[in-house]
């Protein structure tokens, strides 16, 4: 459902502005149908799927509990990330406590940072942190790009990008080159300045 919006929002934005088209081309990008293979169904188990979604479910209860919106989630067969800027060292505190009581989890991939709401405004202002918009583009971005890219079956990675325009790749490729494909594609895409690579291969 994610990966659907973001196509919708970067689709509208290509053809909103056509002069900016350019922009979310990167190197070795094969504009060609995608093959009846790339967009096979989604290669976790149903199982999996379910899992993964009541630890996701666990996540946000936490953060309902904790009254804060500040961290985000991407998971891929209980291989969890966590990103996100808290400006309460207390509530950073209780937040990590909860995720690491939360059963099922098989690696935790925590980028979680604490910072004072004005170290995190003067951030942005300096434009060293991302704003929540920007990081949403640069999100869809990459996650278009995947997308169009012959090869590449998208429908089996999680793409995440937090506001120091690191992005985060989750998830399983069917073979190395298929693999090196999506690290080439999203290391070039405008705007990223770290790619962390969670993902497997497994045939």
């Amino acid at each position: 459902m994610r990966r659907a919006v973001l196509f919708a929002v970067m689709t509208l934005l290509i053809l909103a502005h056509p002069a900016q088209r350019g922009a979310a081309q990167v190197l070795d990008i094969i504009t060609a149908p995608k093959t009846l293979i790339d967009r096979a169904i989604e290669a976790r188990s149903a199982k999996d799927i379910l899992t993964d979604n009541r630890i996701v479910g666990d996540i946000n209860r936490i953060m309902v509990e904790l009254g804060t919106i500040k961290a985000s989630t991407e998971i891929y067969e209980q291989h969890l990330l966590i990103t996100g800027i808290f400006n309460d060292k207390a509530s950073y505190d209780k937040f990590l406590a909860g995720v690491k009581n939360v059963k099922g989890v098989k690696k935790l991939y925590w980028h979680v940072t604490h910072m004072s709401k004005e170290e995190e405004e003067r951030g942005e202002k300096d434009k060293t942190l991302l704003k929540w918009t920007d990081a949403l583009a640069l999100d869809v971005k990459v996650g278009f790009n995947l997308t169009k890219t012959r090869g590449i079956a998208d429908v089996n990675f999680k793409v995440a990008v937090d506001s120091y325009a690191n992005v985060y790749i989750l998830g399983r490729a069917r073979s190395q080159p298929e693999m090196e494909k999506v690290i080439r594609v999203a290391r070039n895409t405008s705007g990223v300045k770290k790619l962390f690579n969670y993902a497997i291969v497994r045939p």
